[in-house]
């Protein structure tokens, strides 16, 4: 599938609007699955993705040629996803300073999304999926990232800290520490039932 995305890729780049067309069709839903677990919102999701698809036709002329674009695709979602996450803390921000009365909390991006359920595989157990998934919302956006990345999406180590910009050591101990957290967390959860 990588020649295919580099193939795509090299002619889109050279002008050949076909190419995206397939490209676009071949990538979107990865990206779109990825992005809709680290938003949590299906509709901030597709949004984020056109967003994606905007920066990346933007800055294709700076894509090495040859090199599978996947890697340099999912930098620029997540990218995309951490500017909006900064833009609504701002936001939020400014509408708490502009109010009487204290700051309302801070909350995560959007709240739960209905299709990541439907992304994840099918389980013989919906609660321990549910389970699962909670337990996953609930961990530091890092080691989420790096268990999304390298679980769900089934990037290699290297391929998650060269979306992510950082070395695949951090991106090990990022994961190490997502799957301790989200053990103990449904250890929790089974030793309740």
């Amino acid at each position: 599938m990588a020649a295919d995305d580099i193939e795509l890729m090299g002619r889109y780049v050279a002008g050949d609007a076909h190419a995206f067309r397939q490209l676009y069709r071949h990538v979107a839903p990865r990206l779109l699955g990825y992005l809709a677990r680290m938003a949590k919102d299906r509709a901030l999701a597709e949004d984020l993705l056109q967003l994606t698809f905007l920066k990346a036709h933007r800055a294709r002329k700076a894509y090495v040629r040859g090199a599978d674009p996947m890697p340099w695709l999912y930098a620029i979602a997540r990218h995309a996803f951490l500017d909006e996450v900064r833009k609504r803390k701002r936001a939020k921000v400014e509408l708490s300073r502009s109010e009487s009365g204290p700051p309302e909390p801070r909350a995560h991006v959007t709240g739960q999304p209905e299709d990541v359920a439907a992304d994840a595989e099918p389980s013989h157990d919906p609660a321990l999926a549910q389970a699962a998934l909670a337990a996953l919302q609930s961990l530091p956006p890092s080691q989420r990232e790096a268990i999304i990345l390298t679980k769900l999406d089934g990037k290699s180590i290297a391929e998650a800290a060269a979306i992510t910009g950082t070395t695949p050591g951090a991106m090990k101990v990022r994961a190490h520490r997502g799957y301790v957290a989200l053990r103990k967390a449904l250890g929790a959860e089974g030793g309740r039932s």
